[in-house]
Formats: C-alpha cells, sequence, structure tokens
C-alpha cells in the first residue's frame, strides 16, 4: 500500500520557554523532529509531508537538512490537528494511499508500530497504549473491537477515567477519507479549534470501521517541556545503550556512554566509560574508544585506539590501527594506517601519511586569522616533540622534525628539520640570579 506520513510539527511550545520551536529541539544530538523523521522513514514511505507554523524557516530548514525529499507546508494559523492536518489536502490531492498523522514532538513511534496501522483493514486506525498511570490522557472508548470515540479527561466520566486505555494523537486513514471526515470537523469546542480526536466519533455515524492498534507507552513519550525533553533523551540512550550491547559492542560502564541518532559502531568495539559520541561518526568493528573521549564527525577503522581523553572533530578520518592518545585534540585531518599522535596534541587541516609518528605537543598550525592552511606529513615520518608545524607546509617520506622546532618551510623526503636557537649555558648564574631575587623579595617583605 502507498503511504503518506503526515508530521505536524507547527507548534511553539510554550512550556518549553524558549525562541526555539519544540521540534528543534534536540535529543541525542539531533531535533526530535530528525527523529520523527527517522522513524517514519522505516517503513518507506511514498511521501513525507511535514506541517510547519511557528518557526516555519527554521522547521523548514531542519527538516530538508535532514532528509531533502521531505514536502513542507504551512499552517499560518493553529487552529488545531485537525486544521494542521488540513494543510496537507493539496499536496495529496491525488494521493489515494493512506495517510498516517504523526507528531514532531512524539518522536519514538517503532517501525513494528507502524507497520501494524499500515496492515489495518478499517477505515481509520488510531494509536493506543496504555500507560501506567493514565493520568489526564484522552480515554479510548471501546465497543468490542471497534472504537466509538476519544473522550478527554476533562470531560469523561469516572467510569471513563478508569478505563486504561489511552489516545497517543497517532492516526492511520486512506487520505480521502481523512479528508473527508476533517471537512466535516467544527470548532465547537472550549479552544474553537478543529479536532483529530474527534475523527472517529464523525467516522462512526457515517457507518466506517474504527479500529486501534496499541504500542508500548514509551513509543508515544511527548516532549512539551525541559524535563520532559531531558526524560526523552534518557529514554533514547537506555534503548541505544541495549541495542549496541545486543549488537556486539562492548561497554565496560553502559550508563556513562551518551550516543547520537546517527552514531553507527560495528561489532566487537570497545567502548570504556565517560565516552560522548556527538553527531555524525561511525565505529568500525574492533576499534577501541578509551574514557573520557568526545567524538563528533569522524569516522574510526578497524584496530584503531583513542583516548583517554582524546578529541576528534568533523572531517576526522582515521585509518586502520591508528593510536591518538591522551590529549590529543584532531580536527579534519586523515590519517593512514599506523600512524600515531600519542600525546598532547593538536592535528587540524592535515593529512598524515602510514606510520608517521607525530611526537608529544606538536600542533599544526593551520590558521592564520583568516584562513585554514594544509599540514601533510609523509609515511614513516617522525616529529619530534613541540614541533610548531606553520601551515601550509609539507613534511616528506621517512623526514624528522628535531624537538622543540618550529618549522616554516617545507622537509624533504629523507630529511632532517631543526628550527630553534643555539643553547648557551653561563656557569653558577641561576645561583647568582637566585640570591638577587631573594634580596629583592626580603627587602620587600621588611618594607611592609
Amino acid at each position: 500500500m502507498s503511504v503518506a506520513l503526515i508530521i505536524l510539527a507547527a507548534g511553539q511550545g510554550s512550556r518549553m520557554n524558549s525562541a526555539l520551536p519544540k521540534v528543534l529541539h534536540p535529543i541525542a544530538g539531533a531535533p526530535m523532529l530528525h527523529h520523527a523523521i527517522a522513524a517514519g522513514n522505516t517503513i518507506k514511505p511514498d511521501h513525507v509531508i511535514v506541517v510547519a507554523g511557528v518557526g516555519a524557516d527554521q522547521v523548514t530548514a531542519s527538516a530538508k537538512s535532514f532528509d531533502a525529499t521531505v514536502q513542507v507546508v504551512l499552517q499560518h494559523e493553529q487552529l488545531g490537528t485537525g486544521h494542521a492536518t488540513a494543510m496537507t489536502r493539496e499536496t495529496l490531492k491525488d494521493f489515494d494511499g493512506l495517510a498516517i498523522v504523526l507528531f514532531g514532538d512524539t518522536p519514538f513511534i517503532s517501525s513494528n508500530t507502524l507497520q501494524a496501522l499500515v496492515q489495518s483493514s478499517a477505515d481509520v486506525t488510531v494509536l493506543g497504549f496504555e500507560p501506567v498511570d493514565p493520568a489526564r490522557y484522552g480515554r479510548l472508548i471501546m465497543n468490542d473491537d471497534q472504537l466509538e470515540r476519544i473522550v478527554e479527561f476533562k470531560d469523561a466520566t469516572d467510569a471513563e477515567r478508569a478505563i486504561g486505555l489511552c489516545n497517543s494523537g497517532v492516526l492511520a486513514a486512506p487520505a480521502p477519507i481523512l479528508f473527508d471526515l476533517i471537512e466535516a470537523l467544527n470548532t465547537d469546542n472550549a479552544q474553537g479549534e478543529y479536532y483529530l480526536t474527534d475523527l472517529p466519533y464523525l467516522a462512526r455515524t457515517k457507518g466506517l470501521n474504527v479500529a486501534v492498534v496499541t504500542c508500548d507507552a514509551a513509543e508515544t513519550l511527548g516532549i512539551n517541556s525541559r524535563a520532559e525533553l531531558a526524560a526523552a533523551d534518557a529514554h533514547f540512550q537506555t534503548a541505544t545503550r541495549n541495542n549496541m550491547m545486543e549488537s556486539g559492542v562492548t561497554l565496560i560502564a553502559p550508563d556513562t556512554v551518551y550516543f547520537s541518532l546517527d552514531t553507527v559502531i560495528g561489532r566487537d568495539a570497545f567502548i570504556e566509560p565517560n565516552v560522548v559520541f556527538g553527531p555524525h561518526v561511525t565505529v568500525d568493528s574492533g576499534a577501541t574508544i578509551r574514557a573520557f573521549s568526545h567524538l563528533e564527525g569522524c569516522h574510526i577503522s578497524k584496530g584503531s585506539i583513542v583516548g583517554p581523553f582524546a578529541r576528534l572533530r568533523k572531517g576526522t578520518q582515521l585509518s586502520e590501527d591508528v593510536r591518538i592518545g591522551n590529549f590529543v585534540e584532531v580536527k579534519n585531518a586523515t590519517l593512514s594506517t599506523g600512524a600515531k599522535v600519542n600525546h598532547l596534541s593538536y592535528i587540524g587541516d592535515a593529512s598524515i601519511g602510514e606510520k608517521a609518528n607525530i611526537g608529544a605537543g606538536t600542533i599544526t598550525c593551520n590558521y592564520d586569522g583568516v584562513m585554514k592552511h594544509h599540514t601533510k606529513i609523509g609515511s614513516h615520518a617522525f616529529i619530534g616533540s613541540s614541533t610548531m608545524l606553520v601551515a601550509p607546509i609539507s613534511i616528506g617520506d621517512e623526514a624528522m622534525t628535531g624537538s622543540g622546532s618550529v618549522i616554516t618551510s617545507d622537509v624533504e623526503a629523507g630529511a632532517l628539520a631543526l628550527a630553534r636557537a643555539r643553547q648557551t649555558t653561563k656557569s653558577g648564574m641561576a645561583r647568582k640570579l637566585f640570591q638577587k631575587l631573594r634580596s629583592i623579595k626580603a627587602k620587600q617583605t621588611k618594607g611592609e
């Protein structure tokens, strides 16, 4: 069956107390809207339509940056969920497949649940759930296997409030049926808005079949406040840690490791405690990430070891068996097989050759205040400790720099480059200098 996803993302989210549209607040390094789109894309829909309103330009840019095929329609006035869904009618005017209405602030609907909505044979299917505490959720009033209506908590009787089956807000119907039912909605309510929750009752009055599909309550987790945002992130992290370990990744202290939406880690990778994976990180099988490392926008190949206390930034590519040690930062750099940067160094805008060794305290001086410049270090090169490499610069294969050098010119293959002042030693001068300084300090103290 052809499927169109309608993701409602027009609200401000006043309880977030933020200038940022609610659906752009991040969970695991990505806007919650991206999570909703990613969840929907698991069933390979024919259309994904995001309904934007508040902050429409920002929401549009964010949606397109994640999936360029997403279509965005605008809801200029926020007149309820039914009104928001109606904004997609023109886009779907020639579509007669199934339309599923999702919410940008309910990002954890699973692929299995979406498939269950697709496979339902009813004219309208509502997604329900049974939370431990139904609280103030709307209740689903059933008649055998048919949904009679949705009743909001404030309007429910005591008997209806005792019902544990609650409304998620998500529903599915063939697009022609959905839009015909929306056409019949009215604003006869306290808010004066058009609500999708009225659709099941309208459908039953028209003799249509209305069914309920249920899912785990965690899938329907909605986000309306900063506290709920934190709870959503915690839910994502717990689920992802479990998935990682089930897929063969070793996490020594799972609760201390944090993942992003798109983190990919291969089987038999080994992750020590207190590691943070920012967006766009891939780690191949058999790599090791040691404690207190922070990674983003990088790829780590098989057999490489990173950390402890390492930072890998956007554009970093580590080939197999690379060593990145403690207090090393790497940005926009490619390190070939077997290269080593073991201590206290910054490697930025650089390419490092096979089995090159970068000594402690080395810095690629890549920025002149306006532009970034590239450093090239050849295979089997040896960069002495505390070398400053002033880019643009090239160090040849099997070349060497002396410790403490400031290298400003290219070094040919096999050459040794030294660039430091000649040492001068003055016998006894240290004692004389200390005596003079102590005398000055004593006079100053006495004067006080």
